[in-house]
C-alpha cells in the first residue's frame, strides 16, 4: 500500500535549531548499465507537497508531476552522478556514496544537517542522520528519491537515442530479459558497467 511520506523527523529538526533540513538518496544502483543518480533536497517547511512518498511507488506520470512541484517548491535541490567507469573504478555502493556527497554539495544553501536513507555519506562538513527506510518514511529523503529518478529515467530515454539497441527507454538499463537479450547480442556499450556481469550469459565462459 502506498502512504505518503511525513516530514516528523525534519519538523522536529526544526524546532531544535536546524534550519535547512535535506534529504539525500540514490537510484540505479542495481543497472546493468547507466550511471548511479543521487538527489538531494530541501524541502520548504510551509509549502507541503501531497504525494511525495518512495519514488519507486509512484508512478511515472506522477513522478514527473511531483518533480516539477518539488523543483518549483524546494528551498533547495540538486542532482549528482557517478558513471559507469567509476563504478567499476570503486564499486557501486562507494559510487552511490560519492554521488550522494556530491548533490549535498551542490546545495545552496548547504543544509544544517542531511538525512539519509540507511547509509552514513563521508567527509560532509554538516551533521547527518541515518533514517532506515527513510524513502518510505521521511518527506524530504523520498523528494530526494523523486528528483533523482526522474532525472535518471530521462537521461536513459536520451541514450536510448543515441543507441536504440538496447531498448534503454523501456528498462532504464535494469537487467530485463529484454535487455540482458540485447546484451548477449550485441555485448556491452559504452555506458555499460563492466563489472556487472549476469551469470546466465557469462557462465559458458569458465
Amino acid at each position: 500500500m502506498r502512504v505518503s511520506a511525513m516530514r516528523t523527523l525534519e519538523n522536529a529538526l526544526r524546532r531544535v535549531g536546524f534550519v535547512h533540513v535535506a534529504g539525500v538518496d540514490e537510484v540505479g544502483r542495481g543497472c546493468l548499465a547507466g550511471p548511479v543518480l543521487a538527489g538531494a533536497v530541501v524541502l520548504h517547511p510551509d509549502h507541503h507537497i501531497p504525494g511525495v512518498c518512495d519514488s519507486k511507488l509512484v508512478p511515472a506520470a506522477e513522478r514527473e508531476r511531483l518533480y516539477e512541484e518539488i523543483a518549483r517548491d524546494a528551498v533547495a535541490w540538486a542532482v549528482a552522478a557517478a558513471d559507469p567507469s567509476e563504478i567499476d573504478r570503486i564499486n557501486v555502493h562507494q559510487a552511490s556514496l560519492r554521488a550522494m556527497q556530491r548533490a549535498i554539495l551542490q546545495l545552496v544553501p548547504l543544509p544544517d544537517i542531511v538525512l539519509v536513507d540507511a547509509f552514513r555519506v563521508p567527509d560532509l562538513p554538516m551533521a547527518q542522520r541515518g533514517v532506515p527506510h527513510g524513502d518510505r518514511r521521511c518527506a524530504a529523503i523520498a523528494a530526494a528519491s523523486i528528483m533523482a529518478k526522474v532525472t535518471r529515467d530521462r537521461l536513459m530515454v536520451a541514450l536510448h537515442e543515441r543507441d536504440p539497441r538496447y531498448g534503454f527507454d523501456r528498462h532504464k538499463g535494469y537487467a530485463t530479459a529484454e535487455h540482458l537479450d540485447a546484451v548477449a547480442r550485441f555485448g556491452y556499450s559504452e555506458i555499460h558497467r563492466r563489472s556487472f556481469r549476469p551469470p546466465t550469459l557469462f557462465d559458458t565462459m569458465d
